[in-house]
């Protein structure tokens, strides 16, 4: 077993006032959808209040002591705005090689220091449909998600909901899905992104996907996103699992890799 020690943005003129629609304030302009980032209103998103406690419990940064950990997570929320709006992407995937290397609780805490960016809203999809876990994160008992939409035809405003932080929107999954792979290839999964990705022009969309090596779920989702990142274990991924991920993905939309539960900074590190 190795250390991985150096791994890891006219069809209508522009309206003059806002209106409200599906939950959340917009301002339409040139036929594309933009969030009023400082009047968000949620009427049909779901706003629940989730407990302090759970959410420390399971280390989710909900921002009432200041430590280095969540300083660190604004260096990588920097890194990855910057990124991501230098290529005029709005997409972005997260996995890592193999289980337990700590993508969903970085997509998690990403996506909170994203959102406390007054410029920046986010949207987080649990996507890994095998074993889907953001709503044990938020939650202790059982929530409708993702499968319920796929599967069951549930609206997806019966599914969303704002966990208390403005500027944050998570759709959960739930139940597992066993033929993951073809569902995230099928057209109600491609519909459903580009639906996401292109109703408001300033969010982010993150999906926590699939652990890259454990099967082919992350490969059969790539041609629809922006972009990916890995998150790997330092002192538990080994170099040939990150190696083999590597080489899987198109790196020219590989953002980088986070190195997880390192001494040094949680920032992306671009050397692959």
């Amino acid at each position: 077993m190795e250390k991985i020690k150096d791994a890891l943005d006219k069809a209508k003129k522009i309206q003059s006032s806002s209106r409200n629609i599906k939950g959340q304030n917009i301002i339409s302009s040139d036929n594309r959808n933009y969030l009023d980032l400082e009047n968000i209103n949620y009427t049909k998103t779901k706003k629940v209040k989730v407990s302090e406690e759970l959410l420390r419990n399971k280390r989710i940064l909900i921002g009432d002591v200041k430590d280095e950990i969540s300083d660190e997570y604004k260096v990588l929320r920097t890194q990855v705005i910057q990124l991501m709006n230098k290529n005029n992407w709005s997409t972005l995937a997260i996995s890592g090689p193999k289980e337990g290397c700590g993508k969903t609780l970085t997509s998690i805490n990403l996506c909170i220091s994203i959102a406390r960016d007054v410029n920046q809203s986010v949207l987080l999809v649990d996507l890994d449909l095998r074993r889907p876990n953001i709503h044990n994160y938020f939650f202790t008992q059982e929530v409708l998600g993702i499968s319920d939409y796929l599967v069951n035809k549930k609206n997806l405003d019966e599914i969303l909901f704002n966990p208390g932080i403005e500027r944050l929107v998570v759709l959960p999954g739930n139940k597992s899905i066993q033929n993951s792979s073809e569902m995230l290839s099928s057209p109600q999964v491609v519909q459903l992104v580009n639906e996401l990705k292109n109703k408001y022009s300033n969010r982010l969309v993150i999906f926590d996907m699939p652990p890259l090596l454990s099967c082919d779920d992350m490969l059969a989702f790539t041609p629809y996103v922006d972009a990916f990142m890995l998150v790997v274990e330092d002192g538990v991924t080994l170099k040939q699992d990150l190696k083999r991920s590597v080489e899987l993905l198109d790196t020219n939309k590989l953002l980088g890799i986070v190195l997880n539960k390192s001494k040094d900074s949680v920032g992306i590190n671009q050397y692959y």
